[in-house]
């Protein structure tokens, strides 16, 4: 206790001095904090959000879901006596203006009279829902999202033709309650109308994609999971998918929580990046201590004293920038919550979430300890003597043990920490794993260059000597940069070219290659019509179309499938049904992996031929049964051959196919594709809505459009994570000058003293950090083209082409950065007078 009471003491007249030093450390720590913190809480309102607006965002407290058609007057008989029912009808369609000059895919949505039960529907003239779809002189009402109208250059009070009927739009959509619990991947803006004008449409065709929607308001003091119980008990054999309120949107929500993983990963990121800043800032902060540690040594203080001294003084600063972090982690989701209010279909419940600082408080705890433990153990260690030829040769010792455990230690629960509050801890552990691995490889990339640098040999320039000399002589910041640059660059790059070869394939191979238009609800007695009047418009080619059901599987090799699936990488397959057809040919694109196609004449048993993501889910093999529920009724079906397929032809292609002679009698519409001309496409989508209304007609183009805007969107916000992390480096990149303005003093003064002149000591000094930099950038590059190889060659099994313009855009930026701050480190220096540093030494 007398130890510690000195050490306090120590340290208590040490931070007089105040944060001297310490800039760097508090910058690092408060960003990397800051950002996890942020994250957290975020995060924690929006899901927070999801699990108090349940009811609203699912509509209800029981949601059923069934497609093509209605529930038989039984089961909806059942409902009803259960408490409040409301029935809501949703497919795709076209909406067309009246004369026909223009339409667009709409999202259509028909409601009864009881929607919504919870929840707000709200209308930018602020009438009500009932009023704005009902029945006036003869017209049914509809209202939209503006969407509709920007499309359609219409406005409220014009009419839209959808199907077979016109509707009069009264007013725009401005919040849809449960919206966010419909899920799925939407084309089309919202055009919603009564339930009774559905009939009147035509769309309700035999195998036409619709989904009903049943949400159940159940009576109060209902228990929910028993009422669930009992639901299946009485229907055990319906085909519907049933959730509830406490699951309201889990697409938003699975999105959300593997988003927040991805961002709190970053952010540390940022912090082990920083970290390297604290481990430099400590370092360059102890050689300034050289003096008073000395002095403590001979006077008699043992090490322990030493070392307690600085780690209470380090502890009280790393307390102090963590605090900033908390602080700016729990006022920035106040702002972000603002900016995204009008985004998130979801009222997010911003405010201080103590578990989330608790974890961003607990990261930067763990990241200041780890990185400071070994330059403590190290200045406890080294001799008084040593320490007073620190100026000139800088001592190089290990701590003892027990810190190196300690350090050790640290990082491990570090580590600990990241995989055990992240909801994917698998992802999580690859995660830390990489970055440790990272970590060594710049570590010894730079260790590398030190190691080259001191064997170059003596160039004839004096000033490229003295640069190569720079990057191996004692205390050199070649570490420190390649560490603290090299991350943030190496993420830079991995996304510049990942997403690079996203917008490749998305605007290049893809429009070149892929039909003009899908249709989608063809009836069988519209197959001759349909092909007659798309092939008579002149640029149109290669017309195919397909039987379309859809069905979900139920099980494998005889087990239910949420009991059968084994890789839970793929356990898409469970959520909601699948397009299914069948075939007597191949696709035109087949790319059979394993097994063989039955014969065009082909009448045995029934066979399937299935994706190989489908045969991973369930370890199936050829020979294996697997079973599809299609319409309510089990269909089993042996394996023959599994297959691989690249959906981004966006060619027609099924997960799951059938053999002939299963699915033939059962009622259902036909996909179409078709390729046209830039010319034929707008004629195409005239002549189909016009002549058949009730046929949806999906432009690849426009599909392509919100799938680049999604892609963007996405890249957008990795990129502002991935500069947090380069933000964090360039601030250890400033420690690091910082770090070595003693020396850069010293050497500039005996170098003018030498007769040097001032030009030439800046151009050696920026010769060294331009050599860094594309050092740095050359390292960055090559692990930075390696990790997007990999993601996308291994984890998405996309094609793989190399951009050189995106590795010689970082290279550049770091070469940029490293020289800006050389050149203000050199300049600095190089204003020192000679003077007063010879007379004081």
């Amino acid at each position: 206790m007398t130890s510690l009471k000195i050490a306090w003491t120590i340290a208590r007249r040490e931070l007089r001095g105040g944060l001297k030093g310490f800039r760097i450390f508090l910058a690092c720590l408060t960003l990397g904090v800051a950002a996890i913190a942020t994250v957290q809480s975020l995060s924690g309102g929006i899901i927070e959000g999801l699990r108090a607006d349940g009811k609203a965002i699912l509509g209800g407290d029981v949601a059923l879901r069934v497609i093509y058609t209605p529930l038989g007057e039984p089961q909806r008989a059942w409902l009803d006596g259960q408490g409040r029912v409301s029935v809501a009808a949703e497919t795709r369609a076209m909406a067309r203006r009246d004369d026909g000059a223009r339409s667009t895919l709409v999202e259509l949505k028909a409601v009864d009279g009881t929607y919504p039960l919870y929840g707000d529907f709200t209308l930018r003239a602020g009438g009500s829902l009932p009023d704005g779809i009902s029945r006036r002189d003869g017209v049914w009402g509809a209202v939209v999202e503006e969407t509709v109208n920007q499309r359609l250059d219409v406005k409220v009070g014009d009419s839209v033709k959808v199907g077979d009927s016109t509707f009069q739009i009264r007013d725009v959509i401005l919040r849809e309650p449960d919206r966010a619990g419909g899920g799925g991947f939407t084309l089309g803006p919202r055009l919603l109308i009564d339930l009774n004008a559905l009939d009147g449409t035509g769309l309700m065709q035999p195998g036409s994609m619709i989904y009903w929607n049943y949400r159940i308001g159940l009576d109060s003091g209902t228990n929910l999971q028993a009422w669930l119980a009992d639901l299946r008990s009485r229907f055990p054999d319906e085909n519907w998918r049933v959730r509830d309120f406490t699951n309201a949107a889990p697409q938003i929500e699975r999105f959300i929580t593997r988003l927040t993983l991805f961002l709190t990963l970053v952010g540390l990121t940022a912090l082990l990046v920083g970290g390297v800043g604290v481990g430099n800032a400590v370092r360059s902060y102890l050689d300034g201590k050289v003096e008073t540690i000395a002095t403590l040594k001979c006077l008699g203080a043992p090490g322990s004293l030493v070392f307690q001294a600085y780690l209470i003084q380090i502890l009280i600063l790393a307390s102090l920038g963590i605090f900033l972090g908390l602080v700016i982690g729990a006022i920035a989701p106040l702002v972000a919550g603002a900016v995204l209010a009008n985004v998130l279909p979801i009222t997010a419940r911003i405010g201080v979430y103590p578990g989330g600082l608790a974890i961003a408080g607990a990261f930067g705890l763990l990241t200041a300890l780890t990185f400071s433990l070994w330059p403590l153990g190290r200045a406890r260690e080294v001799p008084a003597g040593a320490l007073f030829r620190d100026v000139i040769s800088p001592a190089s010792g290990r701590p003892r043990g027990v810190y190196l455990v300690a350090g050790v230690l640290s990082g491990v629960a570090l580590a600990a920490l990241a995989i055990l509050t992240a909801q994917e801890k698998l992802f999580a552990a690859w995660f830390v794993g990489g970055a440790f691995v990272t970590l060594l490889a710049f570590r010894a990339a730079a260790q590398g260059v030190v190691w080259a640098a001191s064997r170059v040999g003596r160039p004839r320039h004096p000033g490229f000597r003295l640069a190569l000399a720079n990057l191996h002589r004692p205390g050199n910041p070649t570490g420190s940069v390649v560490l603290s640059l090299g991350l943030g660059l190496t993420v830079l790059v991995a996304i510049a070219l990942i997403e690079g070869n996203f917008s490749a394939r998305v605007n290049e191979s893809i429009p070149r290659d892929a039909p003009a238009y899908f249709f989608i609800d063809i009836q069988p007695n519209q197959r001759a019509d349909f092909n007659a009047t798309v092939l008579g418009i002149p640029g149109t080619a290669d017309l195919r179309e397909v039987p379309m059901l859809r069905g979900r599987v139920s099980k494998a090799k005889g087990v239910e499938a949420e009991k059968a699936i084994i890789n839970m990488e793929h356990a898409w397959v469970l959520r909601g049904d699948r397009g299914i057809t069948y075939s007597a040919a191949p696709p035109v694109d087949a790319d059979i992996l394993q097994g063989e196609w039955w014969s065009e004449d082909y009448k045995g048993k029934p066979l399937v031929s299935i994706y190989s993501d489908i045969a991973e889910a369930f370890g199936l093999k050829l020979g294996d049964e697997i079973t599809v529920n299609v319409l309510g009724r089990d269909i089993t079906a042996e394996v023959a051959s599994i297959r691989a397929i690249d959906f981004s032809t966006m060619n027609i292609n099924f997960t799951i196919i059938f053999s002939p002679g299963v699915l033939d009698g059962a009622p259902q519409t036909f996909l179409a594709t078709v390729r046209a001309t830039p010319e034929a496409e707008p004629l195409i989508q005239r002549a189909v809505t016009d002549r058949f209304a009730n046929i949806t007609s999906v432009r690849v183009k426009d599909a392509l459009d919100t799938v680049n805007e999604l892609l963007g969107n996405i890249g957008t916000a990795v990129r502002v994570t991935a500069a947090i992390t380069l933000l964090a480096g360039t601030l250890v990149l400033a420690g690091a000058v910082a770090a070595g303005h003693r020396r850069r003093v010293y050497d500039a003064v005996v170098l003018k003293v030498l007769g040097a002149t001032r030009a030439d000591v800046l151009k050696a000094f920026l010769v060294e950090y331009g050599l860094l930099g594309l050092i740095t950038a050359a390292i960055s590059g090559v692990i930075g083209t390696a990790t997007a190889w990999a993601v996308l060659t291994r984890v998405m099994d996309w094609e793989w082409t190399f951009l050189p313009s995106a590795v010689l855009v970082t290279a550049a930026l770091c070469t940029a950065i490293t020289l800006a701050f050389g050149f203000v480190g050199t300049w600095r220096a190089l204003g020192q007078p000679a003077a007063p540093l010879l007379r004081n030494d």
